[in-house]
């Protein structure tokens, strides 16, 4: 091999690594919007806790009701499900740190980590009685809190929790998100796919998570991906990623949880029959309820069933 062929092969391999590091340099961070595009007459609001600022919003009035999201997203998913359910409670909604646009820190994404987050939201507001609504590593937070027997949470409603497949469950939904999340921990190789982050694998990886790809609204999906976009959140995707298996390992916690809990699952969710019923066997006070037709992102998949689901849970437990 000649030294112009090595030199070449050099180059050919360099380049995308110099690509996405000039691409990360390049990039801006998206205006926050000053009002809902969904709900303008939901105030955005912000919060410090511990110097991040923490963006969240308050609507309806009723008993306190706080959503939770998914990884890699923002309060956002829930726009087909708040303005319903602030007819009955006072709802909450936040971005957890290196989510949505609230700050990101420098630190080691764990569950331990947000969950220090919600737990400190919940004090700044000195909230009593909440329902506790989460999907995926949200729902996984709800069940954390009541494991701990955190006194102001009333009960949980975890929609597909994220505790299972040592934290990679959501390879399970496509080749893509497979193919990413897998290399993640390869040197240069991970680091250098999540600064360039294609738009067309987002949306890809996103559609892994729901039964029909047409319920994704195009407006919140170019959002999430722009807010994704802001510099350096690249290496809190990454810390996040990391730390994956946490999130099952929580699991052993959950035989202290008193509170009742409702799981619902998406009877195509990335979990398997057998690992919902584990999380459900771990809970005393424990319903199983799964939804036909169905993926991983149930807020935006099914929310009128999910709704329905809250209130009916709200009559049992007054």
């Amino acid at each position: 091999m000649t030294l112009n062929t090595i030199l070449i092969i050099l180059i050919i391999l360099l380049a995308p690594i110099v690509l996405s590091y000039v691409v990360e340099v390049l990039r801006t961070s998206p205006k926050e919007p000053k009002v809902l595009s969904w709900a303008i007459k939901i105030p955005i609001q912000h919060i410090d806790i511990d110097g991040i600022k923490i963006r969240y919003i308050k609507t309806g009035q009723g008993e306190p009701l706080l959503l939770l999201h998914t990884l890699r997203t923002q309060l956002d998913m829930y726009q087909k499900m708040i303005p319903a359910l602030s007819e009955m409670f006072e709802v909450y909604a936040l971005d957890y740190p290196g989510h949505g646009y609230s700050d990101i820190p420098e630190v080691e994404y764990t569950p331990q980590l947000l969950l220090k987050y919600v737990e400190a939201f919940l004090d700044k507001h000195e909230l009593q009685k909440v329902t506790l609504v989460g999907e995926s590593i949200g729902g996984s937070l709800g069940l954390m809190l009541a494991a701990k027997s955190n006194p102001r949470i009333k009960q949980v409603i975890a929609i597909n929790p994220y505790d299972y497949g040592k934290g990679y469950g959501i390879t399970r939904g496509s080749w893509v998100a497979r193919l990413l999340f897998y290399m993640n921990n390869i040197p240069l190789l991970g680091a250098t796919n999540w600064r360039l982050r294609v738009y067309s694998a987002f949306i890809l990886i996103m559609r892994g998570g729901v039964y029909n790809p047409y319920v994704l609204p195009d407006e919140l999906m170019d959002e999430i991906n722009n807010v994704g976009n802001r510099r350096s959140h690249y290496k809190a995707f990454m810390s996040l990623i990391n730390n994956f298996p946490k999130w099952e390992q929580e699991k052993k916690y959950y035989n202290g949880i008193q509170v009742p809990v409702l799981l619902i699952y998406g009877d195509h969710d990335w979990s398997r029959e057998h690992e919902r019923f584990d999380t459900k066997n771990r809970i005393s006070n424990s319903k199983l309820i799964t939804i036909s037709n169905a993926g991983h992102f149930l807020s935006l998949e099914k929310p009128d069933g999910l709704i329905k689901l809250i209130f009916e849970m709200r009559m049992i437990c007054q």
